[in-house]
């Protein structure tokens, strides 16, 4: 398969890391998902197929606290999404960086939820 533009070569890599990562309903899948103005935080089960918590910079409480993505909105962004998560019970997580680089925006939001008492 040709990769003709550099979100087809991420969405390879993405792929290529599915095949190794699972969530199950002890242990939920994080994924990540970052778009030019926002980013998106899942808690997924794969086993059922459902998604049990999640966080975005889209949410109506999150909005106002957070005027544009940089690196610290990323990392308040990882804390209110382990906070989500806490609250349905989940404290272990498998991170799933979506075929991103893990730098950046990407990385502080995964150390930010970490810090907030996410294991993984």
């Amino acid at each position: 398969m040709k990769v003709e533009t550099k979100s087809d070569y991420r969405v390879r890599r993405h792929l290529r890391l599915r095949h190794k990562i699972t969530g199950t309903a002890q242990c939920p899948r994080m994924s990540v998902f970052k778009s030019n103005q926002h980013l998106y935080v899942q808690f997924i089960d794969d086993e059922s197929a459902c998604t049990l918590a999640s966080a975005s910079t889209l949410d109506s409480h999150v909005k106002p606290m957070i005027s544009k993505l940089n690196i610290e909105s990323a990392g308040q962004l990882g804390t209110l999404a382990a906070e989500a998560a806490k609250s349905k019970g989940i404290e272990h997580v498998v991170f799933d960086r979506g075929g991103f680089k893990y730098t950046g925006k990407i990385k502080a939001l995964a150390e930010a939820s970490r810090e907030a008492g996410l294991k993984f």
